[in-house]
């Protein structure tokens, strides 16, 4: 079964601090974003931080959000592209909005929902293994839905599986992700053994791998005000 969650709308404000005098905007609570999409001009914008953090705990990728631009009497519907946020704090830096033409077709992914729990799983006799948690899609705005939900309970006996193709999917979406992809399936606990053993190897792998480069408070800034100071420029 899909999901599909009422239309909500942001606040939004016409942005004149780009660049690095994002900083600015951030001390005085407002948080930096832009909007762009297919034969759209990109808009700065800058949203209330408060309501930002609040939409953003409760939406995902594939709904769509209309932001309501100042006093303009329209409202854009858009989709969220890309929150940027400070890895140490996970304050939210700036954020993309892709603006949608209700009437043209996008490409977008929608989340699966896993729910219940296999039978299986509950009398200990079996292990579940994840696979694909989204999947890609092309369809009109009016058409996407928040969520997919894929029923667990299905899952009954040891290598039981379900995967894309078992997906029911609503009228008007067209799946792009290969229909043989695994969402979830049981394999017998000796299994675990050999997973947990990977596992370990990975981690033995990343130990042993060259440490990576720390990138500073300034360069976190610099990097995320990059979109903005291009912008700028250009106008």
């Amino acid at each position: 079964m899909s999901q599909q969650k009422e239309q909500i709308t942001l606040a939004a404000q016409t942005r004149s601090l780009l660049g690095k005098k994002s900083k600015r905007l951030r001390r005085e609570g407002w948080v930096p974003g832009v909007m762009y999409g297919h034969n759209f001009d990109p808009i700065p914008l800058q949203f209330e931080y408060k309501e930002l953090r609040q939409l953003l705990s409760e939406v995902g990728g594939s709904q769509i959000i209309g932001i309501a631009i100042g006093e303009q009497d329209q409202t854009e519907m858009a989709l969220i592209r890309d929150v940027q946020k400070d890895p140490i704090r996970q304050n939210v830096l700036h954020v993309d909005f892709y603006r949608v033409d209700m009437a043209e077709r996008l490409t977008t992914e929608i989340p699966l929902e896993l729910i219940g729990e296999p039978a299986i799983i509950e009398q200990n006799e079996g292990i579940l293994l994840i696979g694909v948690s989204s999947i890609e899609v092309e369809c009109l705005p009016g058409d996407l839905v928040d969520a997919l939900e894929v029923d667990l309970t299905e899952l009954e006996e040891i290598n039981d599986a379900l995967y894309v193709r078992d997906l029911a999917i609503p009228a008007g979406i067209d799946v792009l992700t290969d229909v043989d992809e695994m969402i979830a399936r049981v394999v017998p606990l000796e299994e675990e053994a050999i997973l947990e053993l990977e596992e370990e190897e990975e981690e033995m792998l990343i130990a042993e791998a060259p440490e990576v480069e720390v990138i500073t408070e300034a360069g976190r800034e610099e990097a995320f005000t990059e979109e903005d100071e291009e912008m700028e420029k250009t106008e």
